[in-house]
């Protein structure tokens, strides 16, 4: 892809046709699904993964192949109860698929993939050239007309029930606990999908997989968490995110939650926190080689990057993390683990060394660092298939069912 287009391209912007299909659900649900065309451009992998000017034209991509008409829909679930005990009347889940669901002789789905985005993100993220090109073409990794691939938008995101809807900060305070299990209903009630044979997630989509893991450990044949760590968010993790929380609670135009216009100085300062969070230090370095380079670029980007937060939104997207804690339950993982995350990452730095001592912990876990260099994309290498995606392969390969 183009430095141009990376760093015009909307932060909602998405790629491929999206066509609907309605199919199972539940007594105390309701699914709907519509035909919405989606026009191909580039976008950004997630608000926190903040494109970055990239420092050498060998980071081009390819073209994303052309495939089968992906769907969408939407489960409405009545009366979801969060695990604060809040309830809400009608709970909203938006997903999209790619491919089509092969089954056994019993009529069970058996090639279903589900693939979760980031903080801020939306299944979309994963329609990109750098994600698809690499995963959804005849022979990758993930063809699709092999595997039938599920991209839902986690509660609080994209198209699915959030606080912007109307409910502002009276939204539920809903925990990575509660969007997996809502990821679980649009699986098992809408789509009819009860084993998974991958689930893999880059950042806080991630943190779910591990989730995954622990909470379903005989629901999947494999699982690829990438960009983030299977231990409670503490320390400079921790405290990024409540300098952002901080900076909306605080603004006098936050107004509580109920303003009619953007608190614009808490959103400036979120979005600089998240421009540094999603950084690349070799890159940034090569490409902003003087400060007046680093200056126009900052002046530039940190306004666009404005545009597309909602504060209430960002809100309790951050603050969703504050149970997350996996690691005590690791050892029950049945499936194989492919654990990827890179050396340029702010988020989780390398030096910590967490990944490596937790890997441990996990019965068939393999742990895979990708390298700090010019091709890199800091935290948001993630969403950049070429680097990984042949551990993606392996990890497939290793982990067929008999």
């Amino acid at each position: 892809m183009p430095l141009r287009a990376m760093l015009s391209a909307s932060p909602s912007a998405v790629l491929a046709l999206l066509f609907g299909i309605v199919l199972g659900v539940s007594a105390d649900a309701r699914v709907t699904s519509a035909a919405v065309p989606v026009r191909p451009t580039a976008a950004s992998s997630t608000r926190v993964a903040a494109s970055v000017p990239r420092a050498s034209p060998r980071a081009s991509v390819k073209p994303a192949p052309r495939a089968e008409a992906a769907r969408e829909g939407d489960l409405v679930l009545h009366d979801f109860r969060f695990s604060t005990g809040e309830i809400v009347p009608e709970l909203r889940l938006h997903w999209l698929t790619l491919g089509r669901p092969a089954r056994d002789g019993r009529g069970e789905v058996t090639n279903a993939v589900l693939v979760l985005h980031g903080t801020g993100g939306s299944g979309r993220q994963f329609l990109v050239p750098q994600f698809a090109s690499e995963l959804y073409g005849p022979g990758a990794p993930l063809d699709t007309t092999r595997y039938y691939v599920v991209l839902p938008d986690g509660i609080g995101h994209g198209r699915s029930s959030k606080p912007s809807d109307g409910l502002h900060a009276h939204f539920p305070a809903y925990t990575y606990d509660d969007m997996v299990e809502a990821q679980r209903r649009v699986l098992v009630d809408a789509l009819g999908v009860r084993h998974l044979r991958l689930v893999m997630g880059t950042s806080m989509g991630g943190m779910h997989t591990w989730l995954w893991g622990v909470s379903h450990p005989g629901m999947m044949d494999a699982l690829m968490p990438l960009a983030c760590q299977p231990v409670a968010i503490a320390g400079r993790n921790r405290v990024w995110r409540e300098l952002i929380m901080d900076a909306i609670r605080t603004d006098p135009d936050w107004q509580g939650g109920e303003y009619t216009a953007q608190p614009a100085r808490a959103l400036r300062t979120a979005a600089g926190l998240l421009l540094i969070a999603g950084s690349a230090p070799l890159p940034m370095q090569s490409t902003l080689g003087s400060r007046d380079s680093a200056d126009r670029w900052l002046a530039r980007e940190l306004p666009r990057r404005m545009a597309g937060l909602d504060a209430n939104d960002l809100l309790f997207q951050l603050a969703a993390s504050r149970d997350y804690d996996p690691s005590a339950r690791l050892g029950g993982i049945r499936a194989p683990v492919l654990f990827v995350n890179s050396a340029d990452d702010f988020i989780n730095p390398p030096e910590l060394r967490i990944a490596e001592r937790e890997i441990q912990r996990v019965p068939h876990g393999r742990f895979v660092m990708l390298p700090a260099d010019l091709e890199g994309h800091g935290h948001g290498s993630h969403t950049w298939a070429a680097r990984w995606q042949q551990h993606l392969a392996a990890l497939l390969a290793e982990s067929v069912p008999h």
